[in-house]
């Protein structure tokens, strides 16, 4: 790589992931970071299904598992007491090949990309700073200063994954309006005597407190509200909460390995998009905890941009296909914070609305769940991002069956046919599930459109694809044309409409990924 299309700036879990999806499509690109290495705190912890199916896409998704911990099972707690729990180790069982929810601190998620990313030969530029950036019609002009040393570089692209702090998006000047809570949050690492595999929460008004496992040598994630201080004192020490968070969790802290406070926000960004900056990540949002969406939002955001940028540079599609980049994400952000932002408020609301939820609710609620496999179903596809749709994109049209334009596609695995094995090759492909229909297989040759065909069975209507229906499933692994009758014409008219060009580009990106078994 000679040249630079994209910078990249922020090394985080949502650069590193936009920067090895640019490298499996053969793009150029610069990744720099103001900091001297990766982080050494765990902050993030949940990777969820949809973050390592993505994962499976480029290889290494099981690898990434067993850094892990399989979180088995959620248990509620108020004043000492039990209030419900529920199975969490298989509750997504048939929707995905990763049917849990995984806890791995992002320090060391970081340093496994790093890995990975240096394996296709590209390595973070750390000391290094965006001072400034301009851009114009064909270019971005950016002004970096690396170990001390000024450097001036131009770039097609600028995506700004430098977090909620966002030089990139302060410089273009996108508004990033929300609030920020009331309250003042600690976190620590600890250790925990009795070990532990499950997340437990405490709920109670103003003591709010969770612990789930955070590292494979046995540490702990503890994370609560921290109690009101007078102007003047000092800075808070894991002691000031340690009665408290002993006695609400009903377990003793051996030692602290990281403690640290802070503020939560829900804030979202005015534009994902301006031009040739793109906003990905805490800088593009933030949020309240709650379901760990954070990090596996940022993700996203990196797999849906990264093979647009892709397509746009390599000649295969014209601008407006980067203008879904945001009219998909920024919807799915806005409906995620005001989500998270209602149940952070319930969760920690004061008064007999607090009470209710906490005594009556809870208890009744999460049995419920786990007595109800739909009901645990859905609360799965919520979690883990395995629902995230669409609908409204200029890339969607269609339906069929239970499935529309936009949707994520549904995992077929019956022991003899896998359909996310395809998806490895990350480009466009059409799926076709029973007896394929001459004229549009003739209308994928015309297109250079590679076709997998897979026999209908009751597996496949169980994943809730259509017979003899034909999808045509974006690189994401996103349908973007639902086709009932398989019908033709459809196909043809989306690539005049946004200037597509379906065919595999033979690009010199990462190697395909070998099989790997989920």
């Amino acid at each position: 790589m000679n040249t630079s299309q994209v910078l990249i700036v922020g090394a985080g879990p949502t650069g590193l992931m936009l920067a090895l999806r640019l490298a499996r499509h053969g793009v150029a690109f610069r990744i720099i970071d103001k900091n001297s290495g990766p982080g050494e705190a765990s902050r993030a912890m949940a990777v969820h299904a949809r973050t390592l199916e993505f994962y499976q896409q480029m290889g290494f998704a099981d690898e990434l598992v067993q850094l892990g911990i399989k979180i088995g099972a959620m248990h509620i707690h108020e004043e000492g007491r039990q209030l419900a729990s529920l199975p969490l180790g298989e509750i997504g069982a048939g929707l995905s090949p990763y049917p849990f929810v995984l806890s791995l601190p992002q320090d060391e998620h970081e340093l496994f990309l790093i890995g990975k990313l240096a394996r296709a030969h590209v390595e973070v530029e750390w000391n290094t700073t965006l001072d400034s950036w301009v851009q114009v019609d064909s270019e971005v002009q950016a002004t970096l200063t690396k170990n001390g040393q000024p450097q001036h570089g131009v770039f097609d692209y600028l995506c700004g994954c430098d977090g909620a702090r966002s030089t990139v998006r302060d410089v273009a000047g996108i508004a990033f309006s929300g609030g920020t809570y009331d309250h003042r949050y600690y976190v620590a690492d600890a250790e925990v005597a009795g070990g532990n595999i499950d997340l437990h929460a405490h709920l109670g008004a103003n003591a709010f407190a969770l612990m789930l496992p955070v590292r494979t040598s046995g540490m702990q994630r503890l994370i609560g509200i921290l109690p009101d201080r007078p102007d003047g004192a000092p800075a808070p020490v894991f002691d000031d909460v340690r009665g408290e968070v002993e006695n609400l969790l009903n377990i003793r802290v051996n030692l602290v390995n990281w403690f640290s406070t802070y503020r939560v926000h829900h804030r979202v960004a005015a534009q994902f998009r301006r031009r040739r900056c793109f906003l990905l990540g805490d800088a593009a949002h933030v949020h309240s905890p709650v379901g760990g969406q954070g990090m596996n939002t940022g993700l996203g955001d990196a797999v849906n941009l990264a093979w647009k940028l892709a397509k746009k540079l390599h000649g295969q599609a014209g601008d407006a296909l980067l203008d879904t980049y945001e009219s998909e994400r920024i919807g799915f952000a806005r409906s995620l914070v005001t989500t998270t932002d209602r149940a952070f408020r319930a969760i920690v609301a004061q008064g007999a609305a607090g009470r209710l939820l906490r005594r009556w609710l809870v208890p009744h609620a999460l049995p419920y769940l786990s007595g109800f496999q739909r009901a645990r179903r859905l609360l799965f596809k919520t979690v883990s991002q395995i629902q995230v749709r669409y609908e409204d994109s200029a890339l969607s049209g269609g339906h069929a069956e239970h499935l529309r334009g936009g949707d994520r596609l549904p995992w077929l695995s019956d022991g003899m046919q896998d359909n996310f094995i395809a998806l490895r090759s990350m480009d466009w492909q059409l799926h076709i599930y029973g007896e394929p229909a001459p004229e549009l297989l003739h209308e994928a040759r015309i297109l250079k459109l590679p076709v997998h065909c897979y026999t209908f069975n009751a597996a496949a209507r169980q994943a809730g694809l259509g017979r003899d229906c034909a999808y045509l499933v974006r690189p994401d692994g996103h349908i973007a044309l639902a086709l009932q009758l398989q019908e033709s014409g459809a196909m043809r008219a989306l690539a005049l409409r946004l200037g597509l060009d379906f065919s595999a580009a033979s690009q010199p990106g990462m190697a395909p990924p070998r099989n790997e078994q989920a």
